[in-house]
């Protein structure tokens, strides 16, 4: 079959699901991938591929879903916004594809013939053997073995070689929160993705899960040193989150009356992250972090009382270096632009009741 144009990859927020994202970036030239947890997020997510379809001058663009099972409406909502984006894209050819182990998906799966759903493979195997079989994609050959593993882990065939070093590649993923995907969602990504592909490199060794064990610190190291002098893990996050920051600072300001900020979004180790930023950026005058449940972290480095700004917006406090607290009433959300316009008009609402 002939490859899309334009790929837009949705899957899973654990090992099996960002595997199938590593092997579909090693078959078509243009792909867009998200994450998503079960549930309403899946929504979400999708409105933000829709939105982009939109604007894609591709030919043939796919939408492919792996790792998540849907419920029926959802489906019926893909379907709508597809049916909608045809009429205005006449000439683009818009398919979807789900693959997919989950068993609670089978009532979907009926209704659908674009979901397939097969509950004795991993959604990486069944990914795998969907490339292999629709496309001929020779790239992930090499990754055959790893694709057991991940296999045996993922639905838990014990007795398989490869179960324990799935189970450590499992864990490391799952941990791998360094970066945070809610504000750098590619970074992260690609961080796990360098997890995926060292791990590779020792599979078909004697004992490669203890192997594997031993020599994650220095893999994540190697990841975030990038040039960088070596230094602890946790220095060299610090500085690599930097800067990814200070490249994306433009758009991350904020104001607070004459103040500015910078707002991140779901950055984990924000005090170190915070005032290794606010060192390197003193034209910032303070950094707040919110998390998608709405508590805010903010830090300053002697400019700005952010112990005021916590208990304005959020009835929080702290000292005026450090402090934090939670936004009521905050509603999840998957777009950065939307947490922005969010919390820019909560500042500008209580800053001009007080």
């Amino acid at each position: 079959m002939e490859k899309p144009d334009s790929v837009y990859h949705l899957s899973h927020t654990d090992l099996d699901g960002y595997a199938c994202q590593f092997l579909t970036s090693h078959c078509f030239e243009r792909i867009t991938f998200q994450n998503s947890n079960y549930g309403d997020e899946i929504t979400g997510r999708l409105k933000l591929f829709f939105d982009a379809m939109l604007l894609d001058s591709a030919q043939s663009i796919l939408l492919l879903i792996t790792d998540l099972n849907l419920s029926l409406q959802q489906c019926r909502t893909i379907e709508e916004q597809i049916e909608k984006l045809q009429d205005f894209k006449p000439g683009t050819s818009i398919s979807v594809r789900l693959l997919d182990h989950h068993g609670s998906g089978a009532d979907a799966a009926k209704a659908y013939d674009w979901y397939y759903l097969d509950t004795s493979r991993s959604a990486t195997k069944i990914t795998f053997d969907w490339l292999r079989e629709t496309y001929g994609c020779d790239a992930i050959e090499k990754y055959r073995k790893l694709v057991d593993a991940i296999n045996a882990i993922d639905i838990w065939l014990s007795r398989e070689e490869g179960f324990e070093f799935g189970k450590v590649l499992m864990g490391a993923v799952a941990s791998s929160r360094e970066v945070g995907r809610a504000l750098f969602d590619d970074e992260d990504r690609e961080h796990k993705f360098h997890l995926i592909r060292s791990a590779n490199a020792m599979i078909g060794e004697e004992r490669a899960h203890i192997r594997l064990d031993n020599e994650l610190h220095a893999i994540k190291k190697a990841f975030f040193a990038q040039n960088r002098d070596d230094n602890t893990l946790d220095n060299l996050v610090a500085d690599y989150l930097t800067d990814l920051l200070t490249a994306r600072k433009e758009e991350l300001l904020i104001r607070y009356r004459d103040k500015t900020g910078v707002l991140t979004f779901g950055i984990p180790n924000i005090s170190v992250i915070g005032n290794a930023f606010l060192v390197k950026n003193p034209d910032i005058d303070f950094i707040l972090n919110i998390s998608p449940n709405g508590s805010i972290s903010l830090r300053s480095n002697g400019k700005v009382d952010v112990s005021e700004i916590a208990a304005t917006l959020a009835g929080g406090g702290g000292h005026p270096n450090a402090s934090g607290g939670r936004i009521a009433g905050f509603k999840e959300a998957y777009s950065y632009g939307d947490v922005k316009t969010f919390v820019q008009k909560l500042i500008d609402e209580k800053t001009k009741e007080s």
